[in-house]
């Protein structure tokens, strides 16, 4: 039995992929890897992507997030979150109107 946290099998499973990747000449590309399914791939770009190049936040990031992977993954439970993320956008950016 291992006692290794889900931290330190997540790094010694990215550091397995990576090391692949330069013995077999590839650049190691972190778009390339999704670590717990492959929900994000079929988009034309992924959340991550869209996020940084359009500077969002966390709360309007965790909405793209959410509502891009609810029909491949968690379904309704992830809208109820991307609408939880929204609440709380509201309530941090507009809480004085």
């Amino acid at each position: 039995m291992t006692n290794k946290s889900f931290f330190d099998e997540f790094i010694e499973e990215q550091a397995a992929i990576f090391a692949n990747q330069i013995r077999s000449g590839m650049e190691a590309n972190p778009k390339d890897i999704q670590v717990g399914g492959d929900h994000y791939k079929s988009h034309a770009i992924q959340p991550v992507e869209f996020c940084q190049l359009n500077e969002l936040n966390y709360c309007e990031s965790n909405v793209i997030k959410y509502v891009c992977r609810h029909r491949a993954k968690h379904g309704k439970q992830d809208l109820l979150k991307a609408i939880h993320y929204l609440q709380l956008l509201i309530e941090i950016e507009y809480q004085d109107e």
